[in-house]
C-alpha cells in the first residue's frame, strides 16, 4: 500500500458555536441539501425531567447553570466535566486544539474490513479554519474512485473507526463508504459526509478491529452521552443505523450490552408518535434486542413525546444515566432537533425499559457507526459528526451543543 501523507490543518481552535430486518427508504439516496420548508425557528432550549414514567415533548430548558456554546462540541462537554472519549467527524474539527487529520481516503482498490486500502493509495484529509479540507480530497481523488478507510478520533483516546470486521449477523466484513457520495457545505465550506449504505459500517474497540480495545468508553452501568448529526435523507430502515456503544465481540450479548444513538423508523421494535414504522424518523436508543423511543405505559410503542424529525440535517442525542436514577429504575434521555436552526426537543426522559438486562446496563465499550452491535448491516443513512462523552450530560450542556451545531452552518 502506497501512502501519501498530505494534511492541511490549522491548530487554532475555531469558534463555531458562538458567533438505521427491512429495507424501507424515507427518501431517495441523494446528497443532503438544505430544505427551507423543514427549517425550524429559534426558541428556548430543551426541558426535561427525571421521572418514574418518562416525560418530554417540550423544548429543552433546564435549571442548571448556563453553558457556553463557543468553541467545539468537546469544549462544551469538557466545561461541564463530560470528557470526550471519542470525537469523530469528516466535516469539521470537534475537539479543541485538534490539528491532525479528520479522515483518510483510499484511491483505488479496497477490500472489506479493517485496513481496507490494501492496494490503493491513501491520503489523510485535514482541516482548514476548522472545516475539512475537501479541496485536497478532490485533487487527490481526481481520475479515480475514493473510499473512506479511516475516520480518525480527534480525542486523545485514538478510537479510530475503520470498516467493521465480520460479526454474528453479518459473517463477512463491512465495506467502506464512498468518499465522494455526500458532498455538502458548512458555512460556505465544501465538505463530505459519510453516506452509509447496506453492507457498509465502521467500528473500533472489538475483536478483529483496527483498534482492538477502545479507550475511555463507558462500560457496565457507567453513564455516558452520545450524539450524531444525521439526516432524514437516504435512510434505509434495516438494522441498524447507529453511532455509539456496542459489544466488543461483534455478537448479540443480550439486552443492555449496547447503548447507541439510532435514527430511523425503529425497524421491527419501538416507535415514536404517532406509531407505525413508516411515520418516523425518530431519535431512539439502540439498547440491544430493541431500539427504544422511550418507555411509556410499560411498553415501547407510540411514545407520545417522541415526534418525527423530518429535516435534512438532524441533531440526535442519547444520554445514558445509571440504575440509581428514578428510584432504582434507571434513566435514559433522548433529545433531537433541526441541526440548522432552533432548539432541541426533549423526546423522552425517564425510566429504562422494564425488561431483564436493561437495568443496570452491561455496556462493553466498542464503538460502532452504521451497524448494529452484532454487525447487523441492513441499514443506510447519512452521518456527519459524532461524539461520545463520559457522564450524563445536563440540559444546559445539550442545549449549548445544539447551538454549536446550528452555528456550524450545515447546508449553508
Amino acid at each position: 500500500m502506497k501512502e501519501i501523507r498530505f494534511v492541511l490543518s490549522v491548530s487554532l481552535a475555531v469558534s463555531l458555536g458562538a458567533v438505521v430486518a427491512s429495507c424501507w427508504h424515507f427518501s431517495s439516496e441523494s446528497s443532503c441539501c438544505p430544505d427551507a420548508s423543514a427549517s425550524g425557528s429559534g426558541g428556548s432550549g430543551a426541558t426535561g425531567a427525571t421521572t418514574g414514567t418518562g416525560t418530554g415533548g417540550s423544548d429543552a430548558t433546564g435549571t442548571d447553570a448556563s453553558v457556553s456554546s463557543a468553541g467545539t462540541p468537546c469544549d462544551i462537554f469538557g466545561s461541564t466535566g463530560n470528557t470526550c472519549v471519542a470525537a469523530h467527524s469528516t466535516v469539521r474539527v470537534v475537539y479543541p486544539g485538534y490539528s491532525g487529520p479528520l479522515y483518510q481516503v483510499c484511491k483505488g482498490t479496497f477490500t472489506a474490513g479493517p485496513s481496507s486500502c490494501t492496494s490503493g493509495m491513501t491520503m489523510d484529509v485535514g482541516s482548514v479554519d476548522g472545516y475539512a479540507d475537501a479541496a485536497s480530497q478532490d485533487a487527490f481523488c481526481t481520475g479515480g474512485t475514493c473510499t473512506i478507510s479511516i475516520i480518525y478520533d480527534q480525542s486523545p483516546m485514538k478510537n479510530d473507526l475503520e470498516p467493521s470486521p465480520a460479526g454474528e449477523m453479518k459473517a463477512t466484513p463491512d465495506n467502506p463508504a464512498s468518499a465522494t457520495a455526500l458532498k455538502t457545505t458548512l458555512n460556505g465550506h465544501s465538505v463530505y459526509g459519510v453516506f452509509i449504505k447496506v453492507g457498509m459500517g465502521y467500528r473500533a474497540g472489538c475483536t478483529g478491529c483496527g483498534v482492538v480495545t477502545a479507550n475511555g468508553t463507558a462500560t457496565g452501568d457507567d453513564p455516558e452521552t452520545e450524539y450524531m448529526v444525521t439526516s432524514q435523507t437516504g435512510l434505509v430502515d434495516g438494522c441498524c443505523f447507529d453511532y455509539g456503544n456496542a459489544e466488543t465481540d461483534s455478537h448479540d450479548d443480550n439486552n443492555g450490552t449496547m447503548e447507541a444513538v439510532y435514527f430511523g423508523g425503529g425497524v421491527v421494535w419501538g416507535t415514536g408518535s404517532p406509531g407505525g414504522h413508516n411515520n418516523g424518523p425518530w431519535v431512539m436508543a439502540d439498547l440491544e434486542n430493541g431500539v427504544y423511543a422511550g418507555w411509556e405505559n410499560d411498553q415501547a410503542q407510540s411514545i407520545s413525546t417522541n415526534t418525527p424529525l423530518k429535516y435534512n440535517f438532524v441533531t440526535a442525542i442519547v444520554v445514558g444515566d445509571t440504575t440509581a436514577q428514578n428510584s432504582g429504575k434507571g434513566r435514559f434521555a433522548l433529545y433531537g432537533g433541526d441541526a440548522t436552526a432552533g432548539p432541541l426537543k426533549t423526546m423522552y426522559d425517564g425510566v429504562r425499559p422494564n425488561k431483564p438486562g436493561y437495568n443496570p446496563t452491561q455496556k462493553q465499550g466498542s464503538i460502532i457507526l452504521g451497524t448494529g452491535g452484532d454487525n447487523s448491516d441492513g441499514d443506510g443513512g447519512q452521518w456527519f459528526e459524532g461524539v461520545m462523552a463520559s457522564g450524563a450530560a445536563g440540559l444546559a450542556t445539550v442545549n449549548a451543543l445544539q447551538e454549536n451545531i446550528v452555528a456550524a452552518g450545515y447546508g449553508k
